[in-house]
């Protein structure tokens, strides 16, 4: 297996942890990408994007890297606030009138980004309905919170993604998918997208699901279960694969891209906002999304998580991201990595098409971010 890209010589032991990657740790296709500074330092990739078929993974193949969207979902949520345009502090309800439905109408936007209004889920959901935004939307708002508002941590695994595409919708009249591609990706020429069209969907590598996974364990758990109910709207057939999987605009889960891509937008958050002269969000924005709001276990994952606004915070050893605590970004079932040191000035993104099997990060991001960090130190 040969190691395609470039990386600054000062990263050689993150280019050989990749390599081993392939050799020890059972990876199929891969890519890894780092700025430091401003500046690409590694920008790597390998493997088989289609192990079936022996389509190698090239520097344009991209990937499902699930919850990583949450991340950039909060990137979104960081501009709307730098504009103006959102009130942390106001109830949801300002901009989407039916999330007050069930009780919600004094959730705020704060409270829902970080994980505590109480709809994890969306129960009117039936199986396939995950796949269309507006039926998900309208069945969260449906929901009535399980806890009060406020008071309990739980990971909003399936519904984050649908409420922050409704709060981009209401005040923007874009989807989080137009959004994303149009505001974000493309001013930075960052290859990463929700909702993917025909010509990006022939550049995807082929997903290869694990039982254990977040998603993948949710949905062999028992149907009353908290897990199971998370992710009834998904239809247990689905492999990551499917057309429907990789044109819908599913936030939460569902956005696509190269490891550059995501760099590349994590190297702006890290370095105050900006990047060669495009400028997303100022620093204050985005610290104000990364302040930690919430932590604890998770009653739905088990997980010991740091939440901010949208963002993943640093949580080791559940989700390390280095050793500096200031970081923020977000982790993707399966393995996928992504995430800005705005100490170290890193912009960072691993992703793979072979899904780890458990709710850790696995050796094999574990091994690279680790590599990343000692070649800075």
């Amino acid at each position: 297996m040969t190691v395609s890209g470039t990386s600054d010589p000062r990263f050689a032991a993150v280019r050989e942890a990749f390599a081993t990657n392939f050799r020890a740790n059972g990876e199929v296709g891969a890519a890894l990408a780092g700025y430091w500074q401003g500046r690409k330092v590694v920008d790597l990739w390998g493997g088989l994007a289609d192990a079936a078929t022996g389509r190698p993974w090239q520097a344009d193949t991209m990937v499902c890297m699930m919850s990583v969207a949450k991340g950039i979902c909060a990137i979104a949520m960081a501009m709307l606030y730098d504009q103006g345009l959102v009130d942390f502090d106001a109830p949801v309800a300002r901009y989407w009138p039916a999330f007050a439905q069930g009780g919600k109408q004094a959730v705020t936007v704060c409270q829902a980004l970080s994980h505590v209004a109480g709809v994890p889920l969306a129960d009117a959901i039936e199986e396939g309905g995950i796949y269309d935004f507006d039926t998900m939307a309208a069945a969260i708002a449906a929901q009535v919170p399980l806890w009060p508002p406020g008071t309990t941590q739980v990971y909003h695994s399936a519904t984050l993604g649908h409420i922050i595409g409704m709060l981009v919708r209401a005040v923007t009249g874009l989807s989080i998918g137009a959004f994303v591609r149009t505001r974000i990706a493309a001013p930075l020429g960052a290859d990463y997208a929700i909702g993917l069209t025909p010509e990006e969907e022939a550049r995807c590598a082929t997903m290869i699901p694990s039982a254990n996974n977040l998603v993948g364990a949710a949905k062999r758990a028992p149907p009353d279960s908290l897990a199971y109910r998370q992710w009834k709207g998904l239809p247990a057939s689905e492999d990551f694969n499917s057309h429907s999987w990789r044109a819908g605009e599913i936030p939460s889960v569902n956005g696509h891209g190269t490891a550059r891509g995501v760099a590349r937008l994590y190297a702006a958050a890290a370095g105050g906002g900006a990047l060669d002269g495009v400028r997303l969000a100022r620093a204050e924005s985005l610290a104000v999304l990364a302040a930690e709001q919430a932590s604890g276990k998770s009653a739905s994952s088990g997980l010991t998580l740091r939440m901010g606004m949208g963002f993943m915070l640093n949580s080791p050893p559940s989700r390390p991201m280095g050793p500096n605590m200031a970081t923020f970004g977000h982790s993707g079932a399966g393995g996928a990595q992504a995430f800005a040191d705005p100490v170290a000035g890193l912009g960072y993104c691993y992703c793979c098409n072979r899904m780890h099997d458990g709710l850790d990060v696995g050796v094999r991001a574990a091994s690279l971010i680790e590599a990343t960090f000692a070649a800075i130190a």
